[in-house]
């Protein structure tokens, strides 16, 4: 003959031991269950990404169960209360669960496996819903970030990107003319500073100074490329410079 109170005492034993504080005595008043045995409760958190650490800010239920005379080959009276987060609607829903799953676990102790299966409910009904929610966040994020264009433009800004537009115009078209030289053969150039204080920059399809012209009386001119970009900066400068010079000497003869 099957001890009944013997096997619920003991399962009472290991749920205790298994699950702490998450596990206590209730008055029968507070159950809602129609009887005047012993009655639990547990609380029951979902998972977070199939882990055994509880969600942060996680959903919460109370598995509140009482003993039935011939449990466990009965199944036990069961009634679920929200701690936190959870409708009426879904209680209803795990409750119908998990009396289902009792009446296939007849014949053995099942608390701790309806406690689990609630678990596994709260973690894929909940912890999906968060996925989604995170993921709809973070699309209404991505439509309010305005990409910036840049600094604005003022009258002050735009005259100083044109004048480094035009020195640098007025520098590749400098190495795409036959005599520039900066399309010299390397041995006979002149360094960019030179070329335009000779006054052969503004002169159009001017032949490079080459050994003994009147224009140079020193050696060979000889540089590497580190020294053609040096050059190339140094007429910038001076392009930019004589701009400059040549707009302040408008402004004064306007005034």
């Amino acid at each position: 003959m099957t001890d009944y109170a013997q096997e619920q005492e003991m399962e009472i034993e290991a749920l205790e031991a298994i699950l702490m504080d998450e596990f206590k005595e209730i008055h029968s008043g507070e159950s809602g269950l129609s009887t005047s045995n012993k009655c639990f409760q547990i609380k029951v958190s979902a998972l977070d990404d199939d882990m055994d650490e509880p969600m942060t800010n996680p959903v919460q239920l109370a598995l509140i169960f009482s003993h039935t005379e011939k449990y466990p080959d009965e199944p036990p009276l069961l009634n679920l209360k929200s701690l936190q987060g959870i409708s009426s609607e879904d209680l209803k829903i795990l409750k119908q669960k998990l009396q289902e799953e009792a009446s296939e676990n007849l014949g053995m102790a099942m608390i701790y496996t309806l406690v689990t299966s609630a678990k596994e409910w709260l973690s894929e009904r909940f912890c999906q819903d968060n996925t989604n929610g995170d993921a709809e966040a973070e699309e209404a994020a991505k439509d309010e970030i305005v990409v910036p264009h840049g600094e604005p433009v003022t009258v002050d800004t735009f005259m100083a990107w044109r004048e480094r537009f035009e020195a640098e115009l007025a520098l590749e078209r400098a190495k795409l003319m036959p005599g520039s030289a900066l399309t010299a053969p390397k041995e006979k150039r002149l360094t960019g500073r030179q070329w335009f204080e000779s006054g052969r920059a503004s002169a159009k399809g001017a032949a490079p100074v080459t050994e003994g012209s009147d224009e140079e009386d020193d050696d060979d001119i000889d540089f590497d490329d580190e020294d053609l970009e040096d050059d190339e900066d140094d007429m910038l400068e001076h392009y930019l410079a004589e701009k400059s010079d040549s707009s302040a000497h408008s402004s004064r003869r306007g005034s």
